[in-house]
Formats: C-alpha cells, structure tokens, sequence
C-alpha cells in the first residue's frame, strides 16, 4: 500500500519582473528578412508572426489567464526527486470515476481548463451526472510548472509510472486515463504497464504502422492508405520531432532568449503547419497562454527533451503490447491510424471518427471530446 503523497498548494505567481522582462524583449525584436509573398511555404508567415507578437506585447493579458487558471485548485508533489504540478477538481457527485488527463507538445495542461467543468459537474452543464469525474491534470515532469526534469531517463514509461504513484497517492486505486500527442504515449504506456486499478486509457492517437508483409494493405480503403501515407511522411512537414529527438539543447539557446523564437516554434505546429488552415478558429489567448507558459518557466529544453528520452529507450515503440482496454478518438487534422493495423498491438474497445476538430481537440473542440471520454468510460461504472 503506497504512501500518500505529501501534496502541497500551489499558485502561478509570475513575477513582475518576469513579465516587464518579456514586454521588454518583445519590443527589441530582431526580425528574419524573406522573400515577399512567400507566406507560409518557408516557415511560419512572418506577417502573421508579426501581428500575433503585437498581440503578446499590446493587448494579452497575462494576469488574466493566470487568474482564470489559479481559480482551479492547483498542487505540487515530489515523485522520484522530481517536482510534478497538478490541478485536482473532485466532483460534487457522490460516486464520480477518477480520471487523469495528460497533455502534449507544444501544449500545457492549460488546454483542459474549458473541460473541467463538464467532466466533473455535469449536472450544471447539461449532462448526467452519472458521467461525473473527479480530474487530476499534472504538468507532464519537464513542462511548465513541473519545472525542467534534473535528471535523465524522464521517458513516457518512467512518467507512466509516476501517474500511477500520484493517482494512488491521491487516493484512488480505480482510476482512468485520457491523453493526446505527448499524453497518448504516456497513457499507452500505462496501458503496457497495466497497474493495478488502471480502468482503461483514452487517447487522441494510436501509433501504429504497417511491417512491409506482401498484401499488407491489400484491404484498405483508399481513405484508410491515404491515412497511413501520411503518417509515413509527417516528418517531411515538421522538423519539430526530429530536432527534438537529437538536438534538444542546441535548440533551446534560441528559444529560451527569444520570446518571439519560442512563439514560432510553438506557433508553427499549432497553426497548422501551413499545410491546411486551422480545423477551428483557434483563440489567440489560448496560443499565448501556452506559450508564456513554457517562457515563464524556461521549460523549452526539457520538454523538448521528452522526444529524446523516448527515443533512447523503448518506450513510444508501436510494437509493445497494450492489453488495456483502450478508446481512440479521431479527428480531422491530426494524425489518424487505421483500426485493423492498430489492434494488433492494442485492446481497442471504442474507436470514433469526427468531421471537426484535430489535434488540438481540447483547445478545438471540447464538447466533442468531453462526450466521448464519458461514451468510453461508460463501460466501467
């Protein structure tokens, strides 16, 4: 029997100092030259850049998210040496299921603010209570108020196990898992984990690739080839995992001096990669937050640093058995497996596909998303 975690409050304070200082920096950017009209086909628009930088510098303000996200209450608790940040929202409702909810890159756990509500009161938003949650949404260790990881080997297994120690420590021995991009390997590594009480994992998206056998895709839909042609190639339109996966630090000289470099850094996959234009209009505010966030924090290199710690191990790999029952929702923009080949190495139960949204579904579209965690956990009540 785990011991319970010595849990303590915390607020997001971020100094006057700290935000003069980013106002500060803002105002002596240096900005890139390139070729006129070239919008997004080189990087991130730089006109669009521009204008968002504006933005952050004239009219966001920083003290009132900070306030909309201290209106939750928030925690900090020592797991293996390493500081974990969390918001923890129990239920009203008597019987409510324990869920935890786990972010991604370039995201925080900030994205899940407009979700809280709907999970754990239903009854005030329009659903039945019977769906209520009682919701854990740490800050993956290295990302934002976690502070960066002080030591190697913080891979999505190692972190899967400590979500498993804080959920136990907060006192619940049954318990669910939601996550998307960074989120959906550490849930699918719980899921390989099996601990004790793990109810089953929710997730965004399920890696999963063909192995080259002769007539392998003989019968897919040419809807489902498509899927799998780009997910072979997403490489080729973002070089964000790959710098990640080798050369974290390098990187992070940039963006941890230059706002505005970590804002494009952040910025060029939240919007798209100029491949297609958001899924949704995407609120400026919610962009900025996040990427204050990993400013404020000077947490660029150590989440970037996940991708090579994954990369070093085997965790992340396609190939490790999940047995776990385990829902996968689908939406446009975003990368989508095929069911056949992912139920090789996985216990799909629940499989959904929506025709709005993406990625970032629950900045997108969180009602969406909130209806199909409570669709799948269902089945365990």
């Amino acid at each position: 029997m785990l011991k319970r975690l010595n849990v303590k409050p915390f607020k997001i304070e971020i100094s006057i100092a700290d935000v003069r200082d980013l106002g500060d920096r803002l105002n002596r950017t240096r900005w890139p030259d390139t070729i006129e009209g070239s919008e997004w086909s080189y990087g991130i628009d730089l006109a669009w850049t521009r204008d968002m930088v504006a933005y952050w510098r004239d009219d966001f303000d920083w003290r009132k998210q900070e306030a909309i996200l201290n209106a939750f209450p928030q925690f900090t608790a020592v797991i293996e040496g390493q500081t974990v940040h969390f918001i923890h929202v129990r239920s009203p409702e008597p019987n409510a299921q324990p869920l935890i909810l786990t972010h991604g890159w370039p995201s925080t756990f900030a994205d899940f603010a407009g979700m809280i509500g709907p999970l754990t009161d239903p009854r005030r938003h329009g659903g039945d209570p019977v769906d209520a949650f009682d919701v854990v949404i740490p800050s993956i260790p290295g990302f934002g108020f976690s502070g960066p990881t002080r030591a190697a080997g913080w891979n999505s297994a190692r972190i899967a196990q400590a979500w498993d120690v804080l959920m136990r420590g907060l006192g619940y021995n049954r318990y669910g898992v939601h996550g998307g991009d960074a989120g959906s390997f550490i849930a699918r590594e719980m899921g390989i984990a099996e601990p004790e009480g793990l109810l089953g994992i929710h997730v965004l998206e399920i890696f999963a690739f063909p192995t080259g056998e002769p007539g392998e895709l003989d019968e897919l839909t040419d809807v489902e080839k498509a899927r799998m042609k780009f997910m072979a190639g997403f490489n080729d339109q973002s070089c964000h995992q790959r710098v990640h996966q080798t050369r974290p630090l390098t990187l992070a000289y940039g963006l941890t001096d230059s706002p505005v470099g970590q804002l494009a850094w952040i910025c060029d996959p939240m919007m798209g990669l100029g491949q297609y234009a958001p899924p949704e209009p995407r609120s400026r505010d919610a962009v900025l937050t996040n990427v204050s966030i990993y400013w404020f924090t000077k947490t660029a290199e150590s989440s970037a640093r996940w991708y090579l710690e994954d990369a070093r191990s085997d965790a992340g790999k396609p190939d490790k058995i999940n047995r776990v029952p385990t829902g996968v929702a689908l939406f446009p923009y975003n990368l989508i497996s095929v069911r056949k080949i992912a139920e090789r190495a996985n216990n799909i139960v629940h499989w959904s596909s929506y025709d709005r949204g993406g990625h970032f579904a629950a900045l997108d579209v969180p009602d969406l998303l909130v209806d199909d965690i409570r669709t799948f956990f269902r089945r365990f009540r």
